[in-house]
């Protein structure tokens, strides 16, 4: 059974930092393209920050600069390091595994999220 667990998640006052970890079982995230989504209440889900299919990360304009995304193929995990987070930036954020066809990139596991409030 393949699982996605997120932690790291919390309240933080605006200027603060959190780490978000994705920890894996039943696959080798190594093997996947992985990457962070978050979805703000009332709004549709969008893109944080996801290796690319070169290998390097792409950073969504709204966080770059402010959030780095790194794996440790060793430990199975891949983080969320998140610095001068704003309130804008509270939402559920959700740990995925991909693959790319072509351009096109194709979710095939999701976490269940974890819950970023950031208070202002």
């Amino acid at each position: 059974q393949v699982q996605l667990v997120e932690s790291g998640g919390g309240l933080v006052e605006s200027g603060g930092s959190l780490r978000l970890s994705c920890a894996a079982s039943g696959i080798n995230l190594g093997s996947y393209a992985m990457g962070w989504y978050r979805q703000a209440s009332g709004k549709p889900r969008e893109l944080v920050a996801r290796f690319s299919r070169l290998g390097g990360p792409d950073i969504a304009n709204s966080v770059k600069g402010r959030f780095t995304i790194s794996r440790d193929n060793a430990k199975n995990t891949v983080d969320l390091q998140m610095n001068s987070l704003k309130p804008e930036d509270t939402a559920v954020y959700y740990c995925v595994a991909g693959w790319y066809s072509g351009s096109y990139y194709q979710e095939t596991y999701r976490g269940q999220g974890t819950q970023v409030t950031v208070s202002s």
